[in-house]
């Protein structure tokens, strides 16, 4: 086992992995920048390293300032969390290189699933079904032209490189095919340094349904069942639950054997999530993997009582896992919480939070770093907590997340709470009737 693991992240999921390796018995280093200074995670690690200046491309980016504050504090293992550096195959080959071990996915296996040409390519190798499109990377505009006719509109142009929505563009005609061509390969450049895109059938009234997996170094996986994450604005999650209220038994069956068999054939290693699209009459299809922890993972914690983070850390050590699938037992729902203005179209509000009443009481949970007196930074991602619910039913869960929202006291600054506490009174959100275009006619009330 590790003796002593690096945290190349920040915030919440910083601390969320401290204290499991803590409860580990294994030490633990955390990096910040300077804008990060007074964060929790610098606080409750055993040791913290500044790793330069407020920019993440100067500090949660910069691998070398990371590997040689692993090298100098003599850490055994980093863990990426999620974002940043997680999902980079050259920071997992050059901790391979230094003899750091890297608790994620190996170089290859990024490389193969982060491109997400590549990757639909497997897993139609590995009889997963998949969306119809291009193959893989479409050359020019003349075969862009020739594939979204024979897939039959409307279609989605997407970043081979891409995520959180960018250089995705929806096309319903011809007509507008090269300005959606055209954009969204400058919009790629822009974001990733690549412009290569590949093209999908657009899926209408889709679910955004994702199968957590876990794999093994000797070849061998299991699902811990799905997150339903179809609550989403400009394609970034607001809030997930688990079970999804559109699945059946037979459904969850089929995408979890489908999302095992993806993990098997490429013989992943370490948690991941296999995400799909599922029409309306419950077809799906591979939409692309992650090769990381994801931000709502506690939900699928607390339905399965299974620590995630615990067994990342024992599959990078070399731990076989039991290799049984596991199945929702309760009803759990996160919410994000971001610093953010809803009634003012989600615009960004770092800044001081003067008061901060986090909610309790049976069933809930709170991930955050955040406390009274903290400085938000402008510099990052805008969200600041993670509130989870638990209870017996749906319908429990939504009233213990209404009750957890009102007693969430954050002041100083604007948050989504507000957002969030009108949510839980949408008819469509109690009915489970909703899709990714839910918040395209979601109104925020004064």
């Amino acid at each position: 086992m590790f003796k002593k693991i690096l945290i190349a992240n920040r915030g919440e999921i910083a601390l969320r992995v401290i204290r499991t390796c803590k409860e580990m018995g294994i030490k633990t280093v955390a990096v910040y920048s300077k804008a990060d200074e007074e964060s929790l995670h610098v606080r409750f690690a055993d040791e913290a390293v500044c790793i330069g200046p407020a920019p993440s491309s100067e500090s949660y980016l910069k691998m070398s300032n990371i590997i040689a504050a692993a090298e100098i504090t003599n850490a055994d293992a980093i863990h990426p969390g999620y974002g940043f550096l997680s999902e980079n195959a050259k920071f997992s080959n050059l901790c391979e290189e230094h003899n750091i071990k890297f608790i994620g996915a190996t170089g290859r296996m990024i490389d193969q699933m982060g491109d997400k040409a590549n990757a639909k390519s497997t897993m139609i190798e590995a009889g997963v079904p998949c969306v119809p499109g291009s193959e893989g990377v479409i050359t020019d505009f003349e075969e862009c032209e020739k594939v979204a006719l024979e897939t039959g509109y409307p279609v989605m142009l997407k970043a081979s490189a891409g995520g959180g929505g960018k250089g995705m563009r929806a096309v319903w005609k011809s007509e507008d095919l090269k300005e959606a061509w055209d954009s969204a390969r400058q919009e790629s450049k822009a974001a990733f340094g690549n412009d290569d895109m590949y093209m999908e059938k657009l899926i209408e009234e889709p679910r955004h349904i994702e199968i957590q997996i876990v794999g093994d170094s000797y070849g061998k996986a299991c699902h811990l069942s799905e997150r339903d994450c179809s609550v989403q604005r400009r394609h970034q999650k607001l809030t997930e639950e688990t079970p999804s209220p559109f699945m059946t038994e037979e459904l969850r069956e089929s995408m979890g054997n489908a999302a095992v068999k993806a993990a098997e054939y490429i013989k992943y290693e370490g948690a991941g999530t296999i995400e799909f699209l599922v029409d309306k009459h419950r077809n799906f299809y591979f939409m692309e993997m992650n090769t990381r922890i994801q931000v709502e993972h506690p939900i699928t914690e607390e339905v399965v009582n299974y620590d995630l983070i615990r067994e990342q850390i024992l599959v990078a050590a070399g731990v076989p896992i039991s290799g049984k699938n596991y199945y929702p037992q309760l009803h759990s729902i996160e919410c994000r919480i971001n610093a953010e203005d809803p009634h003012n179209n989600f615009r960004p509000a770092p800044g001081k939070v003067t008061t901060f009443h986090a909610p309790g009481g049976h069933g809930v949970r709170m991930d955050t770093h955040v406390y009274a007196g903290y400085m938000i930074p402008p510099n990052y991602d805008s969200m600041i907590a993670k509130l989870i619910v638990t209870a017996q039913t749906r319908e429990e869960a939504i009233n213990k997340m209404k009750r957890a929202l009102d007693e969430f006291v954050i002041e100083g600054i604007k948050t989504t709470i507000p957002f969030h506490r009108q949510l839980m009174e949408h008819p469509d959100y109690v009915a489970g009737n909703y899709t990714t275009k839910f918040m395209e006619d979601f109104l925020m009330k004064p």
